[in-house]
């Protein structure tokens, strides 16, 4: 037998269970090393081949810090500041910890019922593209917020008041629009059959995030757009005042 023009034995083997691919490919790597000789070497093909190859791509981080580069840079062109999107932004911490904390919380209730090897429940690629997901739902409710109080602000309102009324007047909104796109969701966290395992941790995710930032994240939000643009904006109000000694120039003829 051949593989890439050398001669090849070809070995075939799947994880044992409650032991993932990478462990099983760990294993395989190292009881080769302790038992061929050093002019052998081995390479992956199939299935395995792409999987080793996946494993080179961007890390997770990196992807999680871009999406939130992007969206940052999609908000400051959308408000034309560059602090108001930190007022949106500083709520995604509140979704990603509740995205974890109901991760966590599910895989220990299954741990009492189930062997573990049944337990499939962890963070994984699935849980990171809800986590992306979660950038966008996270901001969606916080916009609906900060716009209005930036609308109330710059209307005349103090700040605070202005904030308040922004969580006051877009509460009900975000929590019908929220828990809608939970219950949408309740299908993935019980999803059963083929694949079921990848649409449960997605739904997971996504369902531990959304109720984390719809029922902690709004009451952070109006607090957030005012420690922001209390520190942004201190010296705003200042600017239309004229100098001592000095006056306003008159209109007209």
């Amino acid at each position: 037998m051949r593989f890439s023009e050398y001669r090849s034995a070809q070995i075939n083997g799947s994880a044992a269970p409650g032991y993932s691919a990478d462990q099983a490919s760990a294993a395989l790597e190292e009881v080769f090393k302790q038992t061929m000789p050093r002019e052998m070497g081995f390479d992956y093909s199939g299935i395995s081949f792409l999987e080793q190859k996946a494993r080179e791509g961007v890390p997770p981080a990196v992807v999680f810090g871009l999406s939130l580069l992007f969206v940052f840079l999609i908000l400051a062109a959308l408000y034309e500041s560059w602090s108001l999107p930190f007022s949106v932004l500083l709520s995604t911490p509140v979704a990603v910890f509740g995205a974890f904390a109901i991760l966590w919380l599910r895989r220990v209730l299954l741990g009492l019922f189930l062997p573990p090897y049944l337990v499939q429940i962890e963070s994984d690629v699935y849980s990171q593209i809800g986590l992306v997901m979660l950038i966008g739902l996270a901001a969606k409710n916080a916009i609906l917020i900060v716009e209005f109080a930036k609308a109330e602000y710059e209307s005349g309102k103090p700040l605070a008041d202005a904030a308040l009324e922004g969580a006051r007047l877009r509460l009900r909104p975000i929590l019908m629009t929220s828990f809608a796109f939970i219950l949408g969701c309740v299908p993935l966290w019980t999803a059963t059959g083929a694949g079921s395992v990848a649409r449960q941790i997605m739904g997971t995710t996504v369902i531990g995030g959304m109720l984390s930032a719809s029922v902690i994240g709004i009451f952070f939000v109006p607090a957030i757009f005012y420690l922001v643009e209390k520190w942004s904006g201190a010296g705003r109000e200042l600017a239309p005042t004229a100098l001592p000694g000095t006056s306003a120039p008159a209109e007209g003829d």
